[in-house]
């Protein structure tokens, strides 16, 4: 049975730059596709049908209530869909686990999904109140709770600092070691705001400390850089990696990424003979990233931060 694509509208997570992913990734019948971030499964569908009716989808994720969500909403797929609760970071062994030694596409979306926004109890948003969670995977020990309350007051700034580019790192890190325990996002979320106070800017001024926070506990950045580097390992020739960043700091690696391995030496300039052995795995189809339109914008105001990058297997 044919999932209409127009299915994902209606999923508690709208995906984000949804017909652009199915552009780059171009899903044919036949061949195999993996989604590392399948949340409520949207760009899912929209893989599967247009890979009908014989296109194979591995979903993977760190959220178990994501893949409940997601497996409900796939059943109609049959046995062209394989879930799998883990991290894309391991997506070889994950896919090496179901019999795959290479795929035709892999999507990435590194973004919170609503659900986990919204849901008070995960602790991932500041504007209401709920515990200092942000686990991906609730069964990992680290908590943000863990981070605020335990890191000494130089650990706490230099994270805030390095993955929230907070430029009041070192006053929010002190005041948050003075006014030890904080158990809640709303305690968390007014301290910085005392201490930051508003701008006239439309972000609230602890969203960078909550990013810092979120990024810290689930080891975010270093999981980017070993699942870029699975997913070229897994990708066929002319298989195509699509990766969609909601920030700078993975923005950037991702750019960085594509870059190094669509080259052939990847030595200092001013070294007159190579001597890296390094050659050229990739080739980036996106020059600039793909950023959403302003109806997609309107539609969903979160997804005006997401930039879409493309690198293509040679």
């Amino acid at each position: 049975m044919r999932a209409s694509a127009n299915a994902s509208s209606a999923a508690p997570h709208t995906p984000v730059l949804y017909q652009e992913v199915l552009a780059a990734l171009q899903p044919k019948a036949a061949s195999r596709y993996i989604d590392g971030t399948l949340g409520a499964g949207g760009h899912a569908i929209g893989i599967l049908d247009a890979s009908s009716p014989t296109g194979q989808l591995l979903g993977i994720d760190r959220d178990p209530l994501a893949l409940d969500l997601a497996r409900e909403r796939l059943m109609i797929f049959g046995d062209r869909v394989h879930l799998c609760h883990g991290s894309f970071s391991e997506m070889v062994s994950h896919a090496r686990a179901i019999g795959w030694d290479e795929v035709d596409g892999i999507i990435l979306d590194l973004g919170l999904s609503s659900m986990q926004i919204s849901d008070d109890a995960r602790g991932f948003s500041l504007k209401n109140e709920g515990p200092l969670d942000m686990r991906f995977d609730p069964s990992q020990i680290l908590t943000a709770a863990d981070i605020v309350n335990h890191y000494s007051e130089r650990q706490l700034a230099d994270l805030i600092w390095l993955y929230g580019e907070e430029p009041q790192a070192r006053r929010i890190a002190r005041a948050v070691a003075a006014n030890r325990p904080l158990k809640t996002t709303r305690e968390l979320a007014e301290l910085i705001e005392q201490i930051a106070g508003r701008s006239r800017r439309r972000i609230h001024p602890a969203t960078r400390t909550f990013q810092a926070i979120r990024i810290a506990v689930n080891d975010e950045l270093h999981a980017l850089e070993c699942g870029l580097s699975e997913a070229v390992s897994l990708l066929k020739p002319s298989g195509r990696v699509a990766v969609i960043a909601f920030h700078s700091l993975e923005d950037r690696l991702v750019k960085q990424y594509f870059r190094k391995e669509s080259q052939e030496c990847i030595c200092p300039p001013s070294q007159p003979i190579c001597t890296c052995g390094h050659h050229a795995q990739i080739r980036v189809i996106t020059r600039r990233p793909i950023r959403p339109g302003e109806d997609e914008v309107a539609r969903n105001p979160r997804s005006r931060s997401a930039r879409l990058r493309v690198a293509e297997r040679l």
